[in-house]
């Protein structure tokens, strides 16, 4: 308590100097100031010099960095999400890990102001009227922010970071997230323009297993990427268009969404069509892309296992469209060839679960496959072959 009662005694008297300071000062003159308040204030033996190194990071936060006291944490390499559940509760994951982080905002205003600052950053708006934010900051984080209105113990603000450079396939399988030999399979498929969904629940790599995968598409293809928040980071393909959508600007205008940008981009002669999430409706025009021409196409949503994402794309189609559910089951039976499932190991860590083809529709039942799955005490294992070889011609690649 005396730390922070002290961190909020000097950055007042801070920000009150700065303000009424001749000219603008410098991060170097104003960590200056701090360590002088520091040290006039503080009674000899009544904090360690640890805990007077802590104040005066926090105060220089608060006062000179974009995200306050969050951005230490967003400093640091190791740290991919950052989690604000209110003023006081600021959790981290690390490599893999949940963790409470020692920082906290002194008021709810403070926070906002945050959230606020990161909006303008991305010309959106956050207020009552306008409670959710979804935005990309300019290193690639992804944020989504919640106003205090409909979130009842304050402001919620969550930061998903991701590596300055992609993760590799050759990393997944270092990291044992993959084995070699499915690898090298699901490359195969890829060059050979099956069209690939991943599935997986929330945190399970699937943006970054994306990535890695369509990094084996041939560079002479041309591939329009369609992502809600832009993360993919595609390097070897030149001929590349990449569209993300907008959110309505306050006065209800200027929204472009996912279905609109798949419509336009079938228009833009792609050979390849990445979808990075469908959540809803778009799921039509995704499976219609895929039947008409777009082979190779890959995209991925949230999901329990490779069935349960099948029932999930039917519940998606039927909010787009009223149609007869043996018709909704045939088209994603001949849209989607093969689902990749990824889920969360014990320890933390991310892999494949599950790859499954889907093989047929038959008996108003779509049919799955399983070509290779994780298996306790013997990681993933092949367990089949593909039984519709034909399908595409990929006797170069197999």
């Amino acid at each position: 308590m005396v730390k922070r009662a002290l961190a909020a005694e000097i950055t007042e008297t801070v920000r009150e100097a700065v303000r009424n300071a001749p000219y603008e000062l410098s991060d170097d003159e104003v960590r200056e100031l701090i360590d002088e308040r520091i040290l006039s204030s503080v009674k000899r033996g009544a904090l360690t010099c640890r805990d007077m190194l802590s104040v005066a990071e926090t105060v220089f936060c608060r006062t000179r960095r974009e995200l306050s006291v969050l951005q230490p944490l967003a400093d640091d390499p190791e740290v991919t999400e950052i989690m604000v559940n209110g003023k006081e509760d600021v959790f981290v994951e690390k490599r893999g890990t949940l963790t409470r982080a020692d920082a906290y905002f002194e008021s709810t205003e403070e926070l906002e102001d945050v959230i606020r600052r990161i909006a303008a950053k991305v010309h959106r708006e956050v207020n009552e009227l306008s409670p959710i934010l979804d935005a990309r900051l300019m290193d690639g984080s992804r944020v989504n922010a919640v106003y205090k209105n409909i979130a009842l113990g304050g402001p919620a603000l969550t930061i998903r970071r991701f590596p300055l450079s992609a993760i590799s396939m050759e990393d997944l399988i270092a990291f044992g997230s993959i084995t070699e030999d499915a690898a090298e399979f699901l490359t195969s498929l890829v060059r050979a323009a099956y069209n690939i969904f991943i599935s997986g629940g929330t945190g399970t790599g699937k943006t970054t297993f994306l990535n890695a995968l369509s990094n084996f598409i041939p560079v002479g293809e041309r591939i329009v990427t369609i992502e809600d928040t832009a993360e993919l980071q595609i390097t070897r393909v030149e001929n590349l268009v990449r569209l993300e959508c907008r959110g309505a600007v306050s006065e209800g205008r200027g929204e472009v969404t996912v279905r609109q940008l798949i419509k336009s981009s079938l228009r833009m002669r792609p050979n390849r069509i990445i979808v990075g999430e469908v959540r809803g409706e778009e799921v039509l025009d995704m499976i219609q892309a895929m039947n008409t021409g777009h082979a190779g196409s890959l995209s991925t949503g949230h999901g329990n296992s490779p069935r349960g994402m099948i029932y999930r794309l039917e519940a998606m189609f039927l909010q787009a469209a009223d149609f007869p559910i043996d018709a909704i089951r045939r088209q994603i039976a001949e849209g989607i060839d093969v689902i990749v499932h990824l889920g969360r190991l014990p320890g933390g860590g991310r892999a494949v679960f599950e790859i499954a083809e889907v093989e047929d529709f038959i008996g108003g039942e779509i049919i799955l496959n399983t070509l290779y799955a994780r298996r306790p005490e013997r990681g993933l294992v092949k367990e089949g072959d593909l039984k519709h070889r034909e399908k595409l011609f990929i006797g170069e690649f197999l």
